[in-house]
């Protein structure tokens, strides 16, 4: 939208909802400030998202990206006034600083209303983020949130037709959240507050203190529940194998064939059946190790349940009223939440957080709606099996992040943490995915190829530049002498990998590419077809193999 090409009906629909918001000020329900207990919460969900499973090995796939049904809240011609209404003086400032960006005709005027818009509508969602944990809330303030639309008729009619029909809810069971979503979870306590640098404040008197540490407590020993009952899983099942085969080489040396004259006598073992004696035993001498370690696992997972007994029994006997978080919490995650949008448009992007169709330029596959990402996240995975693995005592886990999907027009998408500081071994991580960016794949990959990176740093602890993927592809950077941040050099390289060597496209130095080949492998079907397209790949390929064949693979 030129500057000049401003459409009349947004005048007088603003002039309109002008008087409706000064009429809504004078009463003083306008400047109602929403206190947590006032707010009825929300029925709670069967199962957090907060909850792992371990059990899943990919993502279900994606049969449906829009409903059949568009809604109708975009066509209420109220939307405008019940979004402000309600919210005090942050609403009333953003709605002044609107009707005077959109009449403006002045490109340097323009780009001031544009630049205080930014700081106005960030103090609007403060204002209606404790208002996210309420079944009550009206759609249109859930919007304004989740997609950043305060007035539809900036919306173009395509943009309107596949927004309406964009899926509300979120069917997946899979982490990904919409900004509405996501401080509905922060507030009911479901998801805790996101990490900063900053000091936490002493919390020792406040009324959820103790509920906060127990909370803290239960995610630290749930990682422990959970990595323990999955190595139990995986020592029964390899228990099982064992027994099946002792089982099948003791029903062969038992066979024994009829001594042809000598009957009803039977043949001695043969020398096929010798060897089984060797066999067996060796079989046997596993199973001791195996139930040794069976053993301790089991140990280890009687004393997390207990743990998690104790834990849930103390968590009985605190007050309700201790139960979610404190307004203070809440506003927190929404200063951390205004810093990740800064992030994903960089610091000469576009900031402009209202949804306008002068900036939106995406189509409806390409913007950042929960089904979109998933799609892109389940791609990456396909290519990239371990994007999401974690490994803990040389078990690999399937850890599927959080994915806030924030409405910005940034490109670039990042990990905020790679896990939760009180639960390292199963917790999720965080990953933001701007919904507006030019190239959604690109942003998905961006944020995955960090939290690899970040993942992989702290694996390696204090040795990150020697050891493992990051150490190689730092002693590579400096061997280069090349200046800048490593982790940014890596995720471009990263990119290069999935987009481009996937397809036997060479595009990376012959040592990244083997950092990568080793350290971000290829799936083996991948691998079978790339060393048939050429010398570089076949070369790669043999190394797997020797190192296989070596102690040190």
């Amino acid at each position: 939208m030129a500057d000049n090409d401003i459409d009349p009906s947004i005048a007088a629909l603003l002039d309109n909802a002008e008087e409706m918001t000064t009429s809504d000020s004078e009463s003083p329900n306008y400047h109602f400030e929403p206190k947590l207990k006032d707010i009825p919460e929300a029925a709670p969900q069967k199962r957090s998202y907060a909850d792992v499973d371990l059990s899943r090995t990919e993502f279900a796939p994606i049969t449906k990206y829009f409903e059949d049904t568009p809604t109708k809240v975009f066509d209420d011609p109220a939307y405008y006034k019940t979004t402000l209404g309600g919210e005090g003086e942050s609403a009333q400032r953003l709605h002044q600083l609107l009707v005077k960006y959109l009449n403006c005709t002045d490109k340097k005027d323009r780009t001031v209303y544009r630049q205080q818009m930014v700081n106005s509508y960030w103090e609007f969602l403060k204002s209606l983020a404790p208002k996210m944990v309420s079944s009550k809330t009206p759609q249109c303030k859930r919007f304004a949130m989740r997609y950043g639309v305060v007035l539809p008729s900036l919306f173009s009619p395509e943009q309107k037709d596949f927004f309406s029909r964009a899926i509300i809810q979120n069917d997946t069971g899979e982490p990904v959240l919409y900004m509405d979503e996501w401080m509905q979870e922060i507030a009911a306590g479901r998801i805790s507050i996101s990490a900063t640098d900053e000091v936490a404040p002493n919390r020792a008197k406040t009324p959820g203190a103790e509920q906060q540490r127990i909370q803290q407590l239960k995610s630290k020993n749930s990682g422990k529940l959970q990595s323990t009952e999955n190595l139990v899983n995986g020592k029964e099942h390899e228990r099982a194998t064992v027994e099946r085969e002792v089982k099948d080489r003791l029903d062969q040396l038992c066979e024994h064939q009829p001594f042809y004259g000598l009957e009803p006598h039977t043949r001695p073992y043969d020398e096929m059946q010798k060897k089984l004696f060797l066999e067996i035993a060796n079989r046997m001498r596993q199973l001791q190790k195996i139930d040794r370690e069976l053993t301790q696992y089991l140990k280890e997972f009687q004393e997390a349940k207990e743990i998690e007994s104790s834990l849930d029994a103390k968590a009985m006997d605190l007050p309700e009223e201790t139960v979610g978080v404190g307004k203070e919490e809440i506003m927190t995650e929404m200063s951390s939440v205004r810093q990740m949008a800064k992030m994903t448009c960089g610091r000469q992007g576009n900031q402009f957080p209202v949804f306008t169709r002068e900036f939106f330029h995406c189509f409806d596959k390409s913007t950042g709606f929960r089904e979109n990402v998933l799609r892109e996240l389940a791609w990456i995975e396909s290519i990239d099996p371990e994007a999401y693995i974690r490994i803990h005592r040389g078990v690999k886990n399937r850890i599927v992040p959080y994915v806030l999907l924030l409405p910005t027009y940034g490109d670039t998408g990042f990990c905020w943490e790679p896990f939760d500081r009180y639960n390292r071994i199963t917790s999720r991580g965080r990953i933001i995915v701007p919904m507006y960016p030019r190239d959604l794949r690109t942003a998905c990959l961006t944020a995955v190829a960090d939290l690899r990176w970040q993942v992989a740093k702290e694996k390696a602890s204090f040795d990150w530049m020697t050891d493992g993927l990051t150490g190689h592809y730092y002693q590579y950077i400096d061997s280069k002498k090349m200046k800048g941040d490593v982790k940014q050099f890596f995720i471009d390289d990263y990119i290069l990998w999935m987009t481009k060597e996937s397809n036997g496209t060479q595009k990376l130095e012959k040592e990244v590419r083997a950092i990568f080949w080793r350290y971000i492998p290829f799936p083996q079907k991948l691998k079978d077809e790339l060393k048939t397209r050429s010398m570089v790949y076949q070369e790669l390929y043999q190394r797997d193999i020797n190192r296989s064949m070596s102690d040190g693979y």
